[in-house]
């Protein structure tokens, strides 16, 4: 396996934890160059932006995934070149939620009101699934990951995303500060077409530690009981709205394979 997929399972899995839980990133990057520091580890979320408000759909509520379905799901993506998505091994997205939530327990996010995930006792729903693939541009230094989650009852998928939505109203700045290493982010939201009950997107500029500045760039759609974020990230000359398109359709093809 590539020694940079490493961090990029982290940064999935910190992406199914915060989908769990509702809520903004605290932070989000998983750095091509392999970097695991503070801010890679509360990486992409699937929360960031606002929703559109229409409902699930009846035919995809009751459905159910198992992780082999859904690894299934990301197997059979290609990132924006065409290229299959190197899939992030289960036990390594697993390692990746529990450092996730650990680092969690100990930062403090302003906004107080950013901080709704640093909740010790916020947890991914019981009987939720995951899988995560990733694709590295090492031309461009930018990684793209995809993460697909479900959660056994629809109105759990609802109620975390209007939690999101409604912590979204003051997270257009925030800092996430851990061990005395504190990131600062901008956030706004994007406009793209998602073909899913609802969907959100926003583009993140971080300041890191030591000043150097990350873009992050998310979408995500949810149908019924399933959810697929979409995050690319490197500098923000590499990541920009403009390829929220091929985020989306990445999206799209998730839920359309669900």
């Amino acid at each position: 396996m590539h020694r940079s997929i490493a961090p990029i399972s982290l940064a999935a899995a910190a992406a199914i934890f915060l989908a769990g839980c509702g809520g903004p990133s605290p932070s989000s990057t998983a750095e091509p160059s392999g970097s695991t520091s503070a801010s890679s580890a509360a990486a992409e979320t699937s929360t960031t932006a606002e929703p559109s408000s229409a409902s699930p759909s009846a035919t995809s509520a009751a459905k159910a995934y198992t992780n082999e379905e859904l690894t299934a799901i990301v197997s059979g993506l290609k990132d924006a070149q065409g290229r299959a998505l190197t899939v992030v091994p289960a036990a390594q997205v697993d390692q990746g939620l529990i450092v996730a939530r650990e680092l969690l327990k100990n930062a403090v996010i302003t906004p107080k009101a950013c901080g709704v995930l640093a909740d010790n006792n916020t947890q991914v729903p019981e009987g939720s699934t995951y899988a995560a693939g990733a694709s590295l541009a090492a031309a461009a230094k930018t990684a793209t990951i995809v993460t697909v989650f479900a959660v056994k009852d629809p109105a759990v998928m609802t109620d975390q995303f209007d939690k999101s939505e409604a912590a979204l109203r003051n997270c257009a700045s925030y800092t996430f500060e851990l061990k005395g290493q504190k990131v600062t982010s901008a956030m706004k939201p994007v406009e793209v077409a998602v073909d899913a009950d609802k969907s959100m997107s926003a583009l993140q500029t971080q300041t890191l530690p030591k000043g150097q500045k990350q873009a992050v760039l998310t979408v995500t759609g949810v149908k019924g009981t399933l959810a697929a974020t979409v995050v690319k990230t490197g500098a923000p000359g590499a990541v920009t709205e403009s390829a929220a398109p091929e985020l989306a359709k990445l999206v799209n093809a998730a839920l359309a394979a669900g």
